[in-house]
């Protein structure tokens, strides 16, 4: 594992969207040589794995609250309903 690679394991989640979002600004403006662009899309992704897989960890742990009787609940994540 390169040090890139440990430093990106170390970032907050939100450290992490951060800089996926600064990479996806630097690619959409379109004044990118095609080999930083290449650098830049495999940064990317790497960032995007590491969010994707931070996000299912926090799903794991979410499925499973205690509830008042102290015993364990299934709980699953659902989509945000529309209001009025």
């Amino acid at each position: 594992m390169s040090e890139k690679d440990v430093q990106q394991e170390e970032l907050s989640f939100e450290d992490a969207m951060k800089q996926l979002e600064e990479l996806v600004d630097k690619l959409e403006e379109g004044d990118v040589p095609l080999e930083k662009a290449i650098t830049y899309y495999q940064e990317g992704m790497k960032l995007s794995k590491m969010c994707n897989d931070k996000l299912m960890s926090v799903e794991k742990q979410m499925k499973q609250i205690m509830n008042e009787q102290g015993e364990f609940e299934s709980f699953s994540v659902q989509g945000e309903e529309d209001g009025d």
